[in-house]
């Protein structure tokens, strides 16, 4: 049986836990033993069993045990089946450490007005004729992990995605396939934090070609959280002066995720564990 979970922020993030996730202390540590039991019984799964890890999938899906089963289970056979996002997940690489240089996949340091964590994402900052679409995919998923790893609270409010769509080309769209947005959207629905709001900003008039796509493999409920303007971001944050904020550069963050991404080579290479151990 696993440890449990220990608290270690500040009591108002319980407290909204409890208001709008039905998170107490005592349902946490029952649904942990019960998360434990269940992967005890199902070792094909192979999940990370670390606490924080679990209350992650567990706040993820409003504490219904049900819910975060699946979730848990889907999320480990899509790192086994998906190995050209997760797998040799080495930040070191060349390949990966010029895509992380570009800072495609930038978190911002403070959350918006409602506790949401910022993620900026620049679809049409790489070169299509240099660089693989499935890497692009791969180092927004290492930042995205690193964040998640670093910051708890995020499991607790959820996510914003503001795309920033300026220099997108017809080549970017020929780059993102039908298979290859079916996956992407999979992956975010499966993944244990909560995406709030998708935002697509300075978005060029065919970016509809490709946004028709995603919205066909979307859920209903995440369909109605995607919101696109040709103008500024809507999102109340601290938005980087790229965007119109005074919040730090794009230069300033894709170098400060770098190195923090960078610093955990050697935990990427033990994450590469855990993934749902498939039948030869």
């Amino acid at each position: 049986m696993g440890a449990q979970y220990e608290e270690k922020l500040p009591a108002h993030n319980y407290e909204y836990a409890e208001q709008v996730l039905g998170e107490t202390k005592e349902n946490r540590d029952q649904c942990l033993m019960e998360i434990q039991k269940w992967l005890d019984d199902n070792p094909r799964i192979n999940a990370n069993r670390d606490t924080t890890s679990l209350i992650h999938f567990l706040r993820g899906s409003k504490f219904q045990m049900e819910k975060a089963k699946k979730r848990i289970e889907t999320f480990y056979q899509m790192r086994a089946e998906r190995i050209e996002w997760f797998a040799d997940r080495n930040p070191l690489k060349p390949e990966l450490e010029e895509i992380l240089d570009l800072g495609l996949f930038l978190p911002l340091h403070t959350k918006d007005v409602n506790d949401y964590q910022v993620f900026v994402i620049r679809t049409g900052v790489h070169n299509t004729q240099k660089h693989d679409q499935n890497d692009v995919l791969k180092v927004m998923k290492m930042v995205l992990d690193v964040v998640l790893y670093l910051d708890e609270t995020i499991s607790i409010y959820g996510t914003v995605a503001i795309f920033d769509m300026k220099g997108v080309t017809w080549r970017h769209g020929m780059q993102m396939t039908p298979t290859i947005i079916k996956r992407a959207v999979h992956c975010w629905e499966n993944y244990s934090c909560k995406v709030k709001k998708l935002e697509f900003v300075n978005a060029p008039q065919h970016i509809n070609l490709v946004l028709d796509i995603f919205l066909k493999f979307m859920s209903k409920k995440l369909r109605n959280r995607v919101f696109v303007t040709r103008g500024q971001s809507t999102v109340e944050a601290k938005l980087p002066t790229d965007l119109g904020g005074d919040g730090p550069s794009y230069v300033e963050l894709a170098k400060h995720w770098k190195q923090k991404t960078q610093e955990r080579a050697k935990w990427f290479a033990e994450q590469e564990q855990y993934k749902m151990i498939v039948d030869k």
